[in-house]
């Protein structure tokens, strides 16, 4: 049970009105708990702002932002390799575009419900303004699961996909980019099949596409990328740093590999990473390039890791990677995966530092471990921006026909990183939330939000 205002402190007219805001969200979308959580955590930062600036509360901005603007939802007829016909869901939330057009992911996992989609777009909302891009938030995806399916079955499935959702995007509209599930070749399939529908080639319409047809260099990296160096801000302003700091990545997908990759080479001992069937821990250090042959080139579970490197362990439960004794934590698979109680080992094993690198993936009970135990936290919306902040540069080169080298890109990537990190410990420092990311986090970016909504007026 999350706890509210009213339980934490003397109740404020701030707190009332957010308390209430938050009760109807709970009645108003009943059964979808992710949704809920991602409402508390970020209402959870804004009682401050409210009760500083009551022309928030007048114009009653929490209840015109959890309320997505558009929420759509379809039927996916698909063909398997036998001729049997199977029917999927597809979901797209359009949630905000007082900063631009939508923009946010699509996510193919067995997992996926309208629930999801609207946790993760309404943080895409607040992520994208802390990247001070002109993008607005969205998200998408559909509970096809693409394991084990081959690739003419993904190719049928996302352009049955697109033959839907090509009628409420494009690239002044909305733009999708990959999520869990969907890389480059799944963008590819929806890009084309979006080509044909449309009749015309507009490579602003996705993001995360191949080179070869407007994607950008640099936008594979750029999530994990940007996860490590949002945390070696952080790190630097408490005079540390990555060298020599024992590292365990939860995941074995591209955020994940990159944020290994890039901590190894700031100097860092990565010693574990996980996959949804286990993990390993490899005292030496992970080698990042089997870890990538293992899982993206023979699809396998990372259990076969242990025969390439044999003093390497493989654990069944990839939640008991949790337990590895390390300096710092970059949680980067999915959406609660550190509970409160795998939060409390963390910290009595003295982790230093914890960087969200996936969606949510801390519940709020284990934050406020972390938060209470003095461990350096950085939440998701501002450690894993690395990855839409890229894929607006995507978009900026597809408008002006030009290309960036990878160097170029990357020099881009880590300005906006340190950027996000300044703003984010301003507007903590601002509202007497200082040593807070996640509160500052969260202000910085509802406040460029709610300014721009109340600039466009009641609409």
């Amino acid at each position: 049970m999350t706890t509210t205002h009213t339980e934490k402190n003397e109740q404020t007219e701030a707190g009332a009105y957010i308390d209430r805001v938050y009760q109807q969200v709970v009645e108003r979308n009943p059964g979808e708990d992710e949704f809920h959580q991602a409402v508390r955590e970020i209402f959870d930062a804004l009682e401050p702002v409210f009760e500083a600036h009551p022309m928030y509360r007048k114009e009653n901005i929490l209840e015109r932002m959890v309320e997505p603007e558009r929420m759509i939802t379809f039927r996916v007829p698909w063909v398997d390799d036998e001729g049997s016909v199977h029917i999927s869901r597809g979901f797209r939330v359009q949630f905000n575009s007082a900063l631009g057009p939508y923009k946010g992911g699509t996510r193919f996992h067995p997992s996926v419900n309208a629930g999801t989609i609207k946790f993760l777009g309404f943080e895409q909302i607040l992520k994208n303004a802390l990247t001070e891009q002109p993008i607005g938030g969205g998200k998408g995806g559909s509970d096809f699961d693409p394991k084990g399916k081959s690739d003419a079955e993904i190719m049928r499935f996302c352009q049955s996909f697109i033959n839907e959702l090509h009628r409420h995007i494009g690239p002044d509209t909305d733009i999708p980019a990959g999520d869990i599930g969907v890389g480059p070749k799944e963008i590819g399939y929806m890009f084309g099949e979006y080509k044909k529908l449309r009749g015309r080639f507009e490579s602003g319409a996705f993001t995360g596409k191949a080179i070869e047809h407007g994607g950008i260099l640099g936008r594979t990296e750029a999530t994990g990328y940007g996860a490590v160096y949002f945390m070696k801000e952080m790190l630097k302003d408490y005079g540390q740093s990555f060298e020599n700091q024992t590292v365990v990545v939860s995941g074995a997908g591209n955020v994940s590999i990159h944020a290994m990759e890039k901590a190894a080479e700031l100097g860092a001992h990565v010693v574990a990473c996980s996959d949804s069937r286990g993990f390993i821990y490899d005292k030496n250090g992970i080698n990042i390039e089997t870890v990538r042959d293992v899982k993206q080139r023979q699809g396998n579970s990372l259990s076969a890791y242990t025969a390439y490197h044999p003093d390497a362990e493989h654990h069944d439960n990839p939640s008991a990677i949790w337990q590895t004794a390390c300096d710092i934590a970059l949680p980067c698979a999915t959406q609660n995966e550190i509970s409160e109680e795998a939060a409390k080992t963390l910290t009595a094993n003295n982790v230093k530092a914890v960087g969200e690198g996936a969606n949510m993936p801390s519940t709020l009970q284990a934050i406020r471990t972390f938060q209470e135990a003095g461990v350096l936290f950085a939440p998701a919306k501002a450690v894993n921006a690395g990855g839409v902040a890229v894929s607006a540069l995507e978009m900026a080169q597809n408008s002006s026909r030009l290309a960036w080298t990878f160097q170029e890109v990357d020099d881009k990537l880590q300005d906006i990183m340190k950027t996000i990190y300044q703003n984010s410990t301003q507007a903590a420092q601002s509202y007497d939330r200082s040593g807070d990311l996640a509160s500052g986090a969260n202000i910085a970016g509802f406040i460029k939000t709610a300014d721009a909504m109340i600039k466009q007026g009641i609409v």
